[in-house]
């Protein structure tokens, strides 16, 4: 980290009168309307469940229905994708506070958010696009998730980006950018395996060598998701972050590696493209608990 950055203050950290429990160290998935039924009929075993907030900030109708019932019985976890913390333009304040009357009506033992840019000005692109890791961008995007968590009083998680690309005028890895926003804003880290993966292949580096450079105790939740393989132009591999597929072994494997470090933690299996039946994504968090399980084990026996 450069020398010039290691030596600004901490802010403070994110409002203490807003702290709200944990998720639970289980499994969960994503709530997905094609499942709404099944879920209340059935009452799985699953840790919790996980919305994007962006499909529910309207008053009424029968996505509200539904995630009441569920709510009853289950931790929540609200994930958004639209707030665009890492562009050059201020938040939106209507999106804010939406937000925080969703946050407000539901009181989701997590929220969190990504580390990306998606509007410029009034223009929303749908897409989470990649930033320039600087001096000027870090400053931004701690200006934002401040602002973030004072409006919602409460602690926000910052999920690690999938990408594709990368600036050249970046003047700091990844890993020590968002490190630096995890200290100088008191948030805390969604660790994204899949991203880590996807990007690592993506820009030739070592997923291990990432994970290991990430702050482990700033994270609150993990997501597990599937990805694409294509080929870019000039016929290297390239990693799509789809949430189409299951998850593949190579991000099984390095899931198992970060519960070594990190031990067990909430795990989200995401999938938002191809939605299998519900007992398919109940089956994969089923494989997320036994590894948990399996390091509590061993941590209890050590």
């Amino acid at each position: 980290m450069p020398t010039a950055l290691s030596s600004v203050l901490p802010r403070n950290s994110a409002p203490a009168s807003a702290s709200a429990p944990n998720l639970p160290a289980r499994a969960g998935v994503g709530l997905k309307p094609e499942h709404f039924r099944q879920i209340i009929d059935a009452q799985p075993n699953l840790g919790f469940f996980e919305i994007h907030a962006e499909n529910y900030m309207v008053d009424g109708g029968p996505f509200h229905h539904y995630l009441t019932r569920i709510r009853e019985n289950y931790p929540l976890s609200i994930h958004g994708v639209g707030l665009s913390i890492g562009g050059e333009t201020a938040l939106d304040v209507t999106h804010l506070d939406k937000l925080a009357a969703l946050i407000d009506r539901y009181k989701p033992q997590s929220f969190s958010e990504h580390l990306a840019w998606s509007s410029h000005g009034d223009v929303f692109l749908n897409d989470l696009l990649p930033l320039s890791y600087d001096a000027q961008t870090l400053q931004r995007v701690c200006d934002h998730v401040d602002q973030v968590q004072t409006h919602l009083k409460r602690r926000m998680l910052l999920e690690n980006p999938a990408t594709y690309v990368e600036f050249a005028t970046s003047t700091m890895a990844e890993t020590d950018f968002i490190n630096e926003v995890l200290r100088r804003t008191g948030c805390g880290l969604l660790l994204d395996v899949n991203n880590v993966y996807v990007s690592c292949i993506n820009h030739h580096r070592d997923p291990y060598a990432a994970l290991d450079a990430l702050a482990h105790q700033a994270v609150g939740e993990i997501h597990l998701a599937g990805f694409a393989q294509e080929q870019d132009g000039a016929g290297d591999t390239l990693l799509i972050d789809s949430h189409g597929s299951p998850v593949a072994q190579a991000v099984w494997q390095l899931y198992d590696y970060a519960l070594d470090r990190i031990g067990p933690v909430a795990t989200l299996i995401e999938r938002d493209n191809d939605i299998p039946a519900f007992d398919v994504l109940f089956g994969e968090a089923g494989q997320a608990e036994l590894l948990m399980q399996s390091h509590t084990v061993r941590e209890n026996a050590a």
